[in-house]
């Protein structure tokens, strides 16, 4: 439930970050968010800002399953009697770094999907994640799919890492210290949520861009990667060229890990109703 609210929210956002990542900052088709909304809207419709939204939310519940496993994993393998499952801030990164190595092979060809489709402004190339996956797999083979997927885990691993420790951190300095329910445990939820999502972004951007753009690029184009993709970049743009999109990230995170969390809260305590 958590991700479903993540990808329905967040999703408008993702796609103007996508388009704009895909376009060197140089040679800009949108000079801001406002003006991709505007654009997208204008040639393409409502539906054009939920473009690519079948592959994410396709793949949403087994990577939510993964990413909590692993992060539980790493949190079980730190907590003892000692720190009575309260750990510190690197054991919170470290348990998010796992969870983001556990997600990345279904991550990377859904995102790989999402961004093709993300930034194809007419229907003419592809119809929908499917036809894009079977075009895919007949003409460069199934690991053209993964396309991607060391710039992921250099995106996801420490940027998961810092998405645990800070809502770690944050909901724990606003845990109320009184006994019996809390009246404001829904806006705590929130603004955890929306300070987790920040930190992930902030930590995380650089390698979304340079991801972004050997995801949506020619087969051919980068016959290195992501030290192609970061090569290029740098003699064409330079640093600030890693941080392409970051508006939309950053407007993106906040109600979009908000939703997630309050999603997670909410069903849990539906769970434990009902069992």
């Amino acid at each position: 439930m958590g991700g479903i609210l993540t990808v329905s929210v967040g999703h408008p956002f993702d796609t103007c970050k996508v388009r704009m990542q895909a376009t060197a900052s140089h040679a800009p088709e949108y000079s801001s968010t406002f003006d991709c909304f505007k654009k997208i809207l204008k040639n393409e419709g409502v539906t054009g800002l939920f473009k690519g939204m079948g592959a994410p939310i396709t793949t949403v519940a087994p990577m939510n399953a993964l990413n909590f496993f692993g992060y539980g994993t790493g949190v079980k393998l730190f907590s003892n009697d000692e720190n009575g499952g309260r750990l510190a801030s690197w054991q919170y990164f470290v348990s998010g770094g796992l969870s983001g190595i556990a997600t990345a092979v279904l991550v990377t060809p859904g995102e790989r999907i999402k961004c093709i489709l993300q930034v194809q402004e007419t229907t003419q190339g592809y119809s929908g994640p499917i036809d894009v996956a079977r075009k895919l797999t007949a003409q460069y083979g199934i690991f053209s799919l993964f396309k991607g997927i060391n710039a992921t885990l250099l995106r996801d691993v420490p940027a998961y890492g810092a998405y645990y420790a800070t809502y770690e951190a944050v909901k724990f300095g606003l845990a109320s210290q009184e006994a019996g329910q809390d009246p404001w445990l829904l806006l705590k939820t929130i603004l955890s949520g929306a300070m987790a999502g920040l930190a992930y972004w902030g930590v995380g951007i650089p390698a979304d861009v340079l991801k972004t753009r050997l995801q949506t690029a020619s087969e051919d184009k980068y016959p290195h990667g992501i030290r192609s993709v970061f090569s290029e970049l740098m003699k064409t743009e330079g640093p600030r060229g890693l941080y392409r999109g970051a508006a939309p990230v950053f407007i993106r995170a906040i109600p979009a890990n908000s939703a997630c969390f309050v999603g997670i809260e909410l069903t849990l305590q539906v769970l434990s109703k009902v069992s």
